[in-house]
């Protein structure tokens, strides 16, 4: 008989599920000092991914070089068209909680001697909104995979059942086979036993008959 066994765990923290991504002012220390700067989460995430997604994110804007070391990535001369011709240095620095899946992103941005706070409205509500799109965009991505993993193992699951609900079928073939062969069978016995006896009882007879002859041959002088 097959067995089947399937266990499939797949670990998704619903902590993450019930947080709306926000951005908020802070001052965070960066590798070239602590600055003014705008803070997200990006939940049920890596530190690379989002590291690496924000790089590209970087670079897709006008640059001299969009780098990444240790935890951080600097991008050097971006320009962002919608502030003028005036490029600033961006600062990225990411922080991983691994029990919780959580990616804290810092974004201090140097306008040239002053980095950005929410007293610069326009820039600071433009680097807000492209903050909190791509962190929104990420943790969008992230649950989507993990719909998919989820969807992978209940293909899985819904495969075994059925080969359980297949197996399950031949069985219970199998046993009504068994139930007609097995009666099949008794009934074969009766008729078998009703022959021997029938044959039992011609044997006797016959014994007579033979006896019988052996007697006249024994007589005979």
């Amino acid at each position: 008989m097959k067995k089947i066994t399937t266990g499939i765990f797949i670990a998704v923290s619903v902590y993450s599920f019930a947080q709306e991504v926000k951005v908020k002012s802070g001052n965070e220390k960066f590798s070239n000092g602590s600055h003014d700067c705008l803070v997200t989460s990006i939940f049920e995430g890596d530190k690379d991914k989002a590291m690496s997604k924000w790089k590209s994110k970087l670079n897709s804007f006008k640059d001299e070089k969009v780098s990444r070391k240790g935890d951080e990535v600097f991008g050097d001369n971006i320009e962002i068209k919608e502030w003028g011709n005036n490029p600033v240095d961006i600062y990225s620095r990411f922080d991983e909680d691994k029990d919780k899946k959580t990616v804290t992103m810092s974004i201090a941005v140097d306008l040239g001697g002053a980095y950005l706070t929410s007293s610069e409205k326009d820039k600071y509500h433009y680097m807000e909104k492209l903050i909190k799109d791509f962190a929104v965009d990420m943790t969008k991505d992230n649950i989507g995979d993990l719909v998919k993993d989820a969807e992978k193992a209940l293909s899985k699951l819904e495969s075994a059942q059925k080969d359980l609900e297949k197996e399950n079928k031949g069985l219970k073939n199998d046993i009504e086979d068994y139930k007609k062969k097995i009666s099949k069978a008794e009934s074969d016995v009766k008729d078998n036993e009703a022959s021997q006896t029938k044959k039992k009882a011609e044997i006797d007879s016959q014994k007579k008959i033979t006896d019988d002859i052996k007697k006249k041959l024994d007589k005979v002088n």
